[in-house]
């Protein structure tokens, strides 16, 4: 969606579940002295500053990031890149993926990033420009289906869209079927909002249906601000490298605390 801009929700409740989560597979998979794929489909602009008029509007890293960053201990993987992010670009700068994936990998992996928004794919490649990274001016799925499966195949895709178009609820099982498919090692992990709306759970269902041995983690929160529809964060992950659930179980008591 050509309208949509992160920035308004950097940082947020939901961006601090999916980060923390992508951080520790991303560390996980480095463990192994082989080198890996990631792909991310709709990247965004990857460095965010939490004083943008847009950020500060919203108040949603307020209330995330800002509120809950005692959560992680200093050798945790987002912890250490939010420090690196800090260190590097200020005390209000904050990683998106796309920065998050290249703070942690390694100069022999492959990183692949697709936005489709020209403004924010500027900002992307300025933000990626230090690192060995790609970023395609292309639709994200396109991206995906073009280089999967992907060389190396050992890695990683995030799929995480805006959802302003209706039909990605939709599409998305397809896209993922395709993509699962043809690449059947890699981890496919994807990021959904839990909607008052409910306009998520079949998506959800179809993708429970085809892929039963996923794992499917959600957190809960407050909405941001009165009438927001938004309450929650899930992270739906195709072949989950061994310990997720531990640590989706470790961040699932972090937002226990704040009901």
């Amino acid at each position: 969606m050509l309208s949509y801009q992160h920035i308004y929700h950097a940082g947020n409740l939901a961006d601090v579940h999916k980060h923390a989560l992508l951080a520790w597979m991303l560390e996980y998979l480095t463990r192994k002295d082989k080198p890996l794929t990631y792909m991310e489909t709709h990247a965004g602009r990857a460095l965010y500053d939490l004083t943008d008029v847009a950020a500060v509007k919203t108040g949603e890293a307020k209330q995330g990031i800002k509120k809950v960053d005692q959560w992680f201990d200093a050798d945790h993987p987002y912890a250490k890149v939010l420090a690196i992010t800090r260190a590097t670009h200020g005390p209000d700068a904050y990683p998106g993926s796309p920065l998050l994936a290249a703070s942690l990998l390694r100069p022999t992996d492959a990183i692949h990033l697709a936005e489709l928004h020209p403004r924010e794919h500027s900002a992307l490649d300025l933000a990626m420009s230090p690192y060995p990274v790609k970023c395609h001016l292309r639709d994200g799925f396109e991206m995906a289906f073009a280089l999967t499966p992907p060389t190396p195949r050992r890695g990683l895709m995030l799929i995480d869209p805006s959802y302003e178009i209706k039909a990605d609820y939709t599409d998305i099982p397809r896209h993922i079927g395709k993509l699962a498919k043809a690449w059947n090692v890699g981890i496919i992990a994807l990021w959904y909002p839990i909607l008052t709306s409910r306009a998520h759970e079949p998506m959800l269902s179809a993708l429970s249906g085809a892929h039963p041995d996923a794992l499917r983690h959600e957190v809960r929160f407050a909405p941001a601000r009165p009438g927001h529809g938004m309450v929650g964060s899930g992270l739906f992950v195709i072949n989950p490298p061994f310990g997720l659930a531990g640590a989706a179980k470790m961040i699932a008591n972090f937002y226990n605390t704040l009901n």
